[in-house]
């Protein structure tokens, strides 16, 4: 596998404002975002600084993929997204 090492790294992306609970016109009830859209709203969730150190071991062939680990998180992320729904 070839590295293309001609792209450009763009700029972080700027943090988007907080966002404030919203309220229907009709009868006035909350609406609570889910905390995956309270993190949108506030600091980005990606660490900028770790993406380059990773792009870095990527270029210099220092990165190691861990397909155990990658295969547990897929697993956990899967049983938090069923049993989310499941009370929801």
């Amino acid at each position: 596998m070839k590295i293309d090492t001609s792209l450009k790294v763009a700029p972080p992306p700027q943090p988007r404002p907080a966002v404030k609970p919203a309220t229907t016109e009709a009868g006035g009830e909350q609406v609570r975002l889910s905390s995956t859209s309270q993190v949108r709203g506030g600091e980005p969730p990606v660490d900028s600084g770790r993406v380059m150190e990773i792009k870095q071991a990527i270029m210099e062939g220092r990165f190691r993929i861990n397909p155990e680990a990658i295969a547990d998180r897929l697993i956990d992320t899967a049983r938090e997204l069923v049993n989310a729904q499941r009370r929801g």
